[in-house]
């Protein structure tokens, strides 16, 4: 298993601030629009259950801005120090929030490692030591400790992966609710030697999404007009927080353009925590975005990155990056991180007025087109630059699709023993098979290679014209 990156050691210097102080000011002009529309609705609001829906949809879309503007701010600023280490001066708790803390429990040594964030997270003393596995339900509230302790166990026990949450209660009795992913790491004989994990405090987020549900509720059962408003509330969560795993939905404003479909095919080794992505999402201009790519490495370093790249990949879409440019910024952002590092990405925008697929790529393995049942690589862009440095230019490619055209957006590894070439010959080679819906067309590809066994994880999206 690689080794990880604690959020506490030295040799991680902060980014450039160019690149990234760029993405926080358009995070920051899109937080005031927003907020500039909120205050219009205000405005004209009543008591109407469906005001009051709206209203909560957009402190939870608010909320989600938030987060990245944070996410953002710390990828720059680079993580809090420990007690050990010099201590500037502590940022305010509400800029806390969404910063992420980590950990690791030695399960040889009995010894435990804390960032300065979690310290701020969990309130305690960072002069304090920090607690051992068996401490730290201490912290936990008598309610949750069950699922603590269900979560820890299967991590250590059965190796499994740590995804949930559960509520602390802090310090004056202050209670917050605290998301933790985290993995066993795994000794050279195969058994745990360590747990680590990463922490971050999704109180404000949870409680405007509770607002969500519950106004949506009152909308439901007091309009007959229910499934029109739990469609915009669908839109506006989608804009806010990609669904980087699972199905994919696209809130169709008018006639339906695109059928899409997508699939993760896990790595055989299920502990493996990988930073392949697959992502759509609508703009605010008709047009549509689908992105695939990965991250290098594994485990909760990359993971826990995976949510603050797809919101700013979305928010610079949303912005109105066109998928060259968006390609250049995102690579500045990263390659100004120490980790993670960008393995491979490819971002089309789709215009339904006039069919144009405009795309860019970065080492990553071209779109396929498939259409009257044969199948081809399409042409890549001039200029594009693979491993580029931050000063890159990447190029871009146009295509015109048509009605029934199937579009196959893929990683690398989807075909196993395969890459490049070898891999799009094979999968080009399902083209009189590939003739139904996108979801259809993921059903033919996962029977095809998603039976061997993969050293990685993978992902496939497919996106079928409609009109």
């Amino acid at each position: 298993m690689p080794s990880h990156l604690s959020a506490d050691r030295p040799a991680a210097q902060p980014p450039g601030r160019g690149p990234v102080d760029a993405l926080i000011s358009q995070t920051r002009r899109l937080k005031g629009d927003v907020d500039a529309v909120r205050r219009d609705c205000e405005e004209e609001a009543s008591d109407h259950p469906r005001e009051r829906w709206q209203r909560a949809l957009y402190d939870l879309a608010l909320h989600q801005l938030n987060d990245l503007d944070e996410h953002l701010a710390q990828l720059r600023d680079g993580p809090l120090p420990t007690a050990a280490a010099p201590e500037p001066p502590v940022p305010s708790q509400d800029s806390l929030l969404s910063r992420v803390g980590s950990a690791e429990w030695n399960l040889l040594t009995d010894e435990a490692s804390w960032s300065g964030e979690l310290y701020q997270i969990l309130g305690r003393d960072p002069a304090a030591p920090p607690l051992t596995l068996d401490e730290l339900p201490s912290l936990v509230v008598d309610e949750d400790r069950p699922k603590l302790t269900a979560m820890v166990t299967n991590c250590l026990v059965d190796a499994r992966p740590i995804d949930g949450e559960f509520r602390i209660a802090r310090r004056g009795g202050d209670v917050r609710t605290v998301h933790m992913m985290g993995e066993p790491v795994l000794d050279t004989d195969g058994s745990t030697a360590s747990m680590w994990a990463v922490l971050r405090d999704v109180s404000e987020l949870r409680r405007s999404q509770r607002a969500v549900n519950e106004t949506r509720d009152s909308l439901h059962h007091r309009q007959k007009a229910a499934h029109h408003e739990h469609r915009l509330a669908a839109e506006l969560q989608e804009a806010v927080l990609p669904p980087w795993r699972g199905s994919l939905r696209l809130p169709h404003r008018g006639p339906r353009t695109l059928d899409l479909a997508s699939h993760h095919l896990p790595a055989s080794t299920h502990t493996r925590i990988g930073g392949d992505w697959y992502d759509a999402l609508e703009l605010t201009d008709g047009e549509t975005l689908l992105s695939v790519g990965d991250l290098t490495g594994q485990g909760v370093g990359v993971t826990s990155n995976m949510t603050m790249l797809l919101g700013a990949v979305r928010g610079m879409a949303m912005a109105g990056a066109r998928p060259g440019q968006l390609m250049a910024w995102l690579n500045q952002l990263l390659d100004a991180t120490v980790q993670p590092a960008l393995g491979s990405a490819v971002c089309c925008r789709y215009r339904p007025a006039t069919r144009t697929l405009a795309w860019a790529q970065a080492g990553h393995p071209t779109p396929l087109l498939f259409r009257d049942g044969t199948g081809r690589v399409l042409d890549a862009p001039d200029g594009v630059l693979l491993g580029a440095t931050s000063g890159a230019v990447y190029g871009q490619a146009e295509e015109t699709l048509q009605v029934d055209d199937l579009l196959l957006l893929h990683t690398d590894g989807l075909v196993p023993g395969h890459t490049g070439p070898a891999a799009a010959n094979l999968l080009l080679n399902l083209a009189p098979r590939l003739t139904g819906t996108a979801e259809d067309a993921v059903r033919t590809v996962v029977e095809e290679f998603g039976g061997s066994e993969r050293e990685d994880n993978a992902c496939v999206l497919v996106a079928r014209v409609m009109s």
